[in-house]
C-alpha cells in the first residue's frame, strides 16, 4: 500500500487527503514515510486522529519520518498544494466526519479545490455504500480527483489473516476466549480456531450478552437490552414505536385535519366542516380544492344515515375514507387523515 501512496504523491498535482481509520497507527506511518519521500508535510484532521497518533508516538508505536513532518491544520493553506498532504477521519461517509465537512466546505480550514486527490484508504464497510457515495460525489463536484479500493490499490486489510490469529492466541494461551467485532460468521469461526488452538473455554456473544468470570469458570449471567434508544425531548425511550411511524408518515405525505361539530340532542351540524392541511398543498391551494373537499364532507355526512350519525367513530371512518380517495384521485397522494367530530 505504501509504494500505492508514494506513487499517488508523486503523479498528484495539488495536495493530497488521505481518508483512514485513525487506529491503524501501522498504515499512518506509511502515509507519512511516503509524504516525506517527496517532500510533503501533513496535517492531521480528526480528533481521534490526533489523539491516536500522539499515543502511538509517546508509546513508541510510530516514528516521524523526520522532525518537521507534521503539520499545524491551521497552517496547511499557507504553504504550496504539492508540499502538503492532510490525514483525516471520515472513510466511511459518516455526516459530520472531517472529510465530509471538507467536501461541503464547511471545514474550518480545509476546503475541497480543483488540482485536490483525496484518496479514501479503507475499505467499504457493508451498509455504509450510500454515505461514502454521496461523500466521492461531493469531492468530485468541489473539483478533486477520487481513489479508493474500487479503483485504485490504496487498501490493505488491517485485519489479522488466520495464521496471525493463530500467533496470538499461541503467544496469550488465554484461558477464556470471546471473539469481538465482526458479523457472526467470522466470530464463530475466530472461536473455533481457539479451540483449535487449545482454548479451554472459548464462547461467542450475542449483543446485550452479559458473561459472568467467577471461579476460573466462563458463564452466561443473562441479557441485557441493547440497541438504537430515542430521546424525545424529556422522555427517554419512552415513545412507542408506532408514534414512530405515524411521524415518519406525515413528513412523508403531509396532514389533513377535518373538524367538524355536532349538536348532542338532534346531530346536526353546528359548525365546519374547517379543513386544515400541512404539507399537502401549497397556501394558495392550487393543486386541489379545499371547498371541493368540504363538499366530499357535506355528500359524505349526508349519506350517513340517521341512526349512523350517533355513532361519532364511525363518522370519523366514513369522512377518512371519502377524504383519502379524493386526494388519492387529484394529488395521486395517499395523506394522513385526521376527522375531529365533537358532539356540543
Amino acid at each position: 500500500m505504501e509504494e500505492a501512496l508514494s506513487e499517488i504523491f508523486d503523479g498528484a498535482r495539488g495536495r493530497v487527503i488521505v481518508a483512514m481509520f485513525s487506529s491503524n497507527i501501522h498504515r499512518i506511518q506509511g502515509v507519512l514515510s511516503a509524504a516525506a519521500r517527496h517532500g510533503r508535510r501533513v496535517a492531521l484532521c480528526g480528533k481521534s486522529m490526533v489523539r491516536n497518533v500522539a499515543t502511538a508516538l509517546d508509546l513508541g508505536y510510530m516514528k516521524l519520518p523526520r522532525p518537521d513532518i507534521l503539520l499545524p491544520m491551521e497552517e496547511a493553506e499557507s504553504l504550496p498544494d504539492r508540499s502538503v498532504a492532510v490525514l483525516t477521519t471520515g472513510s466511511q461517509g459518516e455526516p459530520r466526519s472531517a472529510l465530509t465537512l471538507m467536501a461541503l466546505g464547511e471545514h474550518k480550514y480545509i476546503r475541497i479545490r480543483e488540482g485536490d486527490t483525496a484518496v479514501l484508504s479503507s475499505k467499504f464497510i457493508p451498509g455504509n455504500e450510500r454515505a461514502i457515495a454521496s461523500v466521492i460525489n461531493h469531492l468530485y463536484l468541489a473539483g478533486a480527483e477520487v481513489l479508493h479500493e474500487k479503483i485504485s490499490e490504496v487498501h490493505v486489510s488491517g485485519h489479522g489473516s488466520r495464521e496471525e490469529l493463530k500467533a496470538m492466541i499461541g503467544a496469550v494461551r488465554p484461558k477464556h476466549f470471546v471473539p469481538v467485532h465482526g458479523d457472526p460468521r467470522f466470530l464463530f469461526r475466530h472461536r473455533n480456531l481457539a479451540r483449535e488452538m487449545g482454548v479451554p473455554n472459548a464462547f461467542v456473544a450475542q449483543n446485550g450478552d452479559i458473561l459472568e468470570f467467577s471461579g476460573g469458570a466462563l458463564s452466561l449471567a443473562g441479557k441485557q437490552s441493547v440497541g438504537r434508544f430515542f430521546v424525545d425531548g424529556k422522555g427517554m425511550g419512552d415513545v412507542e414505536s408506532f408514534v414512530l411511524k405515524d411521524r415518519y408518515k406525515i413528513s412523508q405525505v403531509g396532514l389533513v385535519i377535518v373538524v367538524l361539530a355536532l349538536s348532542s340532542t338532534t346531530g346536526e351540524i353546528l359548525y365546519g366542516p374547517d379543513i386544515v392541511t400541512r404539507g399537502v398543498v401549497t397556501e394558495d391551494g392550487s393543486e386541489v380544492s379545499i371547498e371541493e373537499a368540504r363538499e366530499i364532507v357535506m355528500k359524505t355526512w349526508e349519506e350517513t344515515g340517521i341512526e349512523a350519525r350517533k355513532d361519532l367513530s364511525e363518522i370519523q371512518t366514513d369522512l377518512r375514507r371519502a377524504l383519502r380517495r379524493y386526494f388519492n384521485k387529484r394529488l395521486e397522494r395517499k395523506p394522513v387523515i385526521l376527522p375531529v367530530v365533537m358532539e356540543l
